[in-house]
């Protein structure tokens, strides 16, 4: 299914670009503008964007490994308050 008619991206195109941005890089954070860069394509007007979040969101790859540390939690250990 094309996702960006003004690019002629694909929802296949996305899918694959988003598993590679995670096999290489399992915690790097994936946004659109990387998609389109590793697609070597740009943005042009838009009007596709809540559709090609959707695809990258149904590619089950978009989380990055590991939660995020608890700051909070961590500072509390450390200083005994």
């Amino acid at each position: 299914m094309i996702v960006c008619h003004c690019m002629n991206i694909t929802d296949r195109e996305i899918a694959s670009a988003v598993g590679w941005m995670r096999a290489s890089d399992p915690d790097t954070i994936i946004t659109p503008g990387k998609v389109y860069r590793a697609l070597g394509k740009k943005a042009d007007c838009g009007g596709c964007l809540p559709l090609f979040m959707d695809v990258m969101r149904r590619t089950g790859q978009l989380e990055a490994g590991g939660a995020p540390p608890n700051l909070r939690d961590d500072a509390i250990k450390r200083t005994g308050q």
